[in-house]
């Protein structure tokens, strides 16, 4: 049985994500502006947003949060953590690969955390200690042991192309062995592919907290590694990497990521 705060999660996220699929038919229509450069947000997020915000104040008004289009808004030892659309772009494209992502956060690592794709009705939960679910269902990370035959996930993202040259010696160095790459331009779906065994592993640089909160805790929970490109596992969330995958996998893809200088380039 999920807890009280999952249930509460859920009943946002899907508020939001009702929301979100009612405006799909209007999409020329909606007002769609730029965050930074190629960076884009559109009512729809702003308004899932506070849709979200108001479930959860509902039932924990004193709680902080941290919402991708509102920003921070108090302090305490538990924040939501919201992105109420993560693939905007390719929501506002009619691409149809969007999910909504809220995690609760205690003292900067998440304890809960839901992903919900509207468009296939999969809802994905985690609760620290207690597993993760895909629809109620247990889930559990793949098996699969090296780069060999592997189907990887990254992301481009737009404040991170001058880092591209490493990245894509990166990408040479992993397609040496592995069988695939794929781009899908959502974050928290790509951690929950994950986590269900749809990918082997995923790696990206400049993710913010709402990208991955909920979704690396799903990693964790089904039983995988999160880590940042040197490895470590500390203040992920702030960290603006993140390698994620089985204990084997993630090991193998980390030190690719090392030895091709790509995790070399965010020392200088």
């Amino acid at each position: 049985m999920q807890k009280p705060v999952v249930n509460v999660m859920v009943k946002a996220a899907r508020s939001a994500g009702n929301l979100i699929l009612r405006h799909m038919g209007k999409l020329d229509a909606l007002n769609v502006f730029e965050k930074s450069k190629q960076d884009y947000a559109s009512e729809v997020d702003s308004q899932a947003e506070a849709e979200i915000i108001r479930e959860l104040r509902r039932a924990f008004p004193d709680y902080a949060i941290l919402g991708e289009e509102s920003g921070a808004m108090g302090k305490g030892r538990y924040t939501f953590v919201i992105d109420p659309l993560d693939g905007t772009s390719n929501y506002l494209r009619g691409w149809p690969h969007f999910c909504v992502s809220i995690a609760l956060v205690e003292n900067g690592e998440p304890v809960h955390g839901v992903i919900f794709d509207p468009l296939r009705n999969e809802l994905f939960t985690a609760s620290k200690g207690a597993g993760a679910l895909l629809n109620d269902k247990k889930i559990r990370i793949g098996e699969r042991k090296d780069l060999g035959g592997a189907l990887l996930i990254t992301g481009f993202p737009p404040r991170e192309r001058a880092r591209l040259a490493p990245h894509l010696d990166a990408l040479r160095a992993t397609l040496a062995e592995a069988e695939d790459i794929r781009r899908t331009g959502s974050a928290a779906l790509d951690l929950a592919y994950v986590a269900c065994g749809r990918a082997d592993a995923y790696f990206e640089a400049g993710v913010k907290p709402w990208d991955i909160a909920a979704g690396l805790l799903l990693v964790r929970e089904a039983g995988g590694r999160v880590c940042d490109f040197r490895g470590g596992a500390d203040k992920l969330l702030m960290s603006g990497q993140i390698i994620a995958g089985n204990l084997k996998i993630s090991d193998v893809l980390q030190r690719a990521v090392v030895s091709s200088n790509y995790a070399a380039a965010f020392s200088v």
